[in-house]
Parts: C-alpha cells; sequence; structure tokens
C-alpha cells in the first residue's frame, strides 16, 4: 500500500494522522536527532544550533530542557489514544473483563521490553536494574487506563489533581530518615529513599531511580492529561470545530505552562523527581504541539511534511527496543557510507555520520511501514 492509500485509509477510520505524526516526531530526537543537532552545532558554530543543542539534554537536576520533555510527551500521546482505542474496543463488543486483561497484558510486556532494553538478560549483579523507561509507560498508562474505565469525566480531573497534590504534600511533609521532611535534593528526598529501601537490583544513580516507585504516582497524571485531550478530539457534539479544539489546546497548554511555574516556585520543576509541576509544565509544551500538529495535519489536512515523521510514530516502540543493542543500525550505515565519510573533510564528519543514521533508521521503518509491520503492545 503507498502512502496516499494509507493516508486514505487512516482518514476513513477516524485515526489522528496528528498523533502519530507528533509521536514520530518526539521519538527522532532519541534516534538520531540529538546527534544531528550536535552536529550542526560542532560544523557551523552558528547561534541557533548551538542553543537547539544546549537543549539536547536532560537537565541534571531542577529545571527543564527541551530533552526533558521527550519521555513526558510520549506517555502523554499514549494518553490521548486510550479513549479512542477504548472506544473502539467496545464497539467491537470487547467485554470489560477483556479489556481489563488487555491492559493488564500490555502493562506486562511493557515491564519486561524496559527490563530487557536495561540488558537484564546479562544477569550481572551491578546492571541489574528493573525499573525502566517502558516500565514506567506501561504501569503509569495502567493505573490512568483503570481510572478512566471505571470513572466519569470529573472523577478523572478529581484523579489527576488529587495524585498531584498528594504527591507533592508527601514529598514535602513525609521525613527522611537522617534528613527531615521537604528536602528535594539527591540524597534527601523520599522518592530516592523509597526507591533504595524497596527496589531490587541497581538503580540509574546512586541515590535516585527517576523511574521508581513513589515517582509513579504522578506519571499517573501525566498519562491522564492526554487522555482529557483525546476526550476533547472525540467530542463531536456542542458545535466545536476542529479549529476550535485545537485553539483550546494551546490555551489549555499555556494555561497549564504557568500553572507549572507557579508550582514549581515551592516544589521545582524536576523530571528525575517527575515532579507536580514537572507533570504540568510538561504538560503544557505536550498540549500545545498536540493543538499545532492537529490543526495543521487533521483539521488543514497539510500532511507531506509529517510523514517523514508519521513512519518512526507508527513503529515508536519497535524501535526504541531494536536500537538498544539488538540492531547495529551504526554497522549498517558505516557499510554504505564509510567511503563517504573517509574521504570527507574532518569538519562535516559528524554531520555526515548522524544524517546516515537517521536515514538507515528511517529506511528500516519506511520497510516496515511499507508493508504494514507494526510492533503493538
Amino acid at each position: 500500500m503507498n502512502a496516499e492509500k494509507t493516508n486514505s485509509a487512516r482518514a476513513e477510520s477516524g485515526r489522528l494522522y496528528s498523533l502519530d505524526a507528533l509521536r514520530g516526531f518526539d521519538m527522532l530526537w532519541i534516534t538520531g536527532g540529538q546527534k544531528l543537532v550536535w552536529a550542526l552545532a560542532t560544523v557551523t558554530g552558528w547561534p541557533l544550533f548551538t542553543w537547539m543543542n544546549s537543549q539536547m539534554h536532560h537537565v541534571e537536576w531542577n529545571g527543564f530542557a527541551f530533552y526533558d520533555m521527550i519521555f513526558p510527551l510520549f506517555l502523554f500521546l499514549a494518553g490521548v489514544s486510550m479513549p479512542y482505542s477504548f472506544a473502539a474496543r467496545k464497539s467491537r463488543g470487547e467485554t470489560r473483563k477483556k479489556i481489563y486483561l488487555h491492559a493488564m497484558k500490555r502493562m506486562l510486556v511493557l515491564v519486561v521490553l524496559g527490563m530487557l532494553v536495561n540488558r537484564i538478560l546479562e544477569l550481572n549483579p551491578d546492571n541489574l536494574r528493573f525499573a525502566s523507561v517502558l516500565g514506567r509507560i506501561g504501569v503509569a498508562w495502567f493505573l490512568a487506563a483503570m481510572i478512566v474505565l471505571n470513572a466519569d469525566i470529573r472523577w478523572q480531573v478529581a484523579w489527576f489533581w488529587g495524585l498531584l497534590i498528594v504527591y507533592c504534600l508527601l514529598m514535602l511533609l513525609v521525613p527522611v530518615p537522617g534528613q527531615g521532611a521537604g528536602m528535594l535534593t539527591p540524597e534527601g528526598n523520599l522518592a530516592g529513599y523509597i526507591d533504595r529501601l524497596l527496589l531490587p537490583g541497581t538503580m540509574y544513580t546512586e541515590f535516585n531511580e527517576p523511574e521508581g516507585i513513589l515517582s509513579t504516582i504522578p506519571a499517573v497524571s501525566t498519562a491522564l492529561l492526554g487522555v482529557f485531550a483525546g476526550h476533547l478530539l472525540r467530542l463531536e457534539r456542542g458545535g466545536l470545530t476542529g479549529t476550535g479544539k485545537a485553539l483550546i489546546l494551546i490555551g489549555a497548554g499555556i494555561v497549564s505552562l504557568l500553572a507549572g511555574l507557579l508550582w514549581g516556585t515551592f516544589f521545582p520543576i524536576n523530571k528525575s523527581l517527575w515532579t507536580s509541576s514537572f507533570v504540568l509544565y510538561a504538560g503544557g509544551w505536550s498540549l500545545m504541539l498536540l493543538g499545532v500538529f492537529y490543526l495543521v495535519t487533521d483539521v488543514w489536512r497539510v500532511r507531506k511534511w509529517a510523514f517523514f515523521f508519521v513512519v518512526i510514530g507508527m513503529n515508536s516502540i519497535t524501535i526504541y527496543v531494536l536500537q538498544h543493542r539488538i540492531l547495529r543500525f551504526d554497522i549498517i550505515r558505516d557499510f554504505f557510507l564509510k567511503g563517504i565519510y573517509d574521504l570527507s573533510p574532518a569538519v562535516i564528519q559528524p554531520f555526515i555520520s548522524s544524517l546516515g543514521y537517521i536515514a538507515v533508521v528511517w529506511l528500516f521503518l519506511w520497510f516496515l511501514y511499507r508493508y504494514k509491520i507494526f510492533l503493538k503492545v
């Protein structure tokens, strides 16, 4: 099936083109985009690329950079798709029990895939890390799904705020032995203490596990924020147009950004702790990006530019897992480009290397897309 037929089929099924495009945009940065920006900054020295390169790294502790948004944006988008997925399953006559079992299976598969990405099969006690990015997505999505399946929209909103407030109170008021209450340092915060106490194996850092136990609470709210966006986009009554929906998303994003900044004055924006202010601040950017992508690709139907991202977004979990030591895309790149690389001036070699890696990854994903091979969890 060619791209035009695929796009037509997607439109007829009601699938959001913007959702796949934005997911692909999100995944691009961890499938070579980060290195491409670094190469552009290195080769050109231009201030724009230098600034962009400064945004391609996680903030060490408090604060926020573009790279800190990649993970919460992906979880947010998983939430956006939830109302569509559950509505489709119910329309096919699936029972509540079957939907529960699907959600449980999805969570378990993601947790296991996350451990595999963390090289748990090496059985190395120094690198036996059970918590993972995919595990966080699986658990947070599952808990959000349980809320969505058992609560109406008003209670979903109550759960969203309740989880953020409870987490904030726990982090600020519950004392850590030897540290006291409200210590939000790497070694003194409650989330890190609980992970050191209860998590088996090793952690990401000496004191903290970014995908740990307690910080999963606010991550559920990240998924729920996406659910609210999904509810809005599915809304077909009240005379609300596609443009109106997009503007609401963008406006809600601005409000969420401001709320995150305000909350951050006493509970700092911090990805490692997944603070309540981080949920709102990252969620604000997520809402605005979704609003823009939805307006351009689903309302105005200007889509050709986004096809590059859709190819990545349709197999985002696939490429995330495969590029972690399963398929060596760098070796494939070198097979085709080593001669050109060696003959090129040293100043542009980083650009050739990074662009070649992205090209190999994208062509692999395009092959899967072309033959409709998708890893569905």
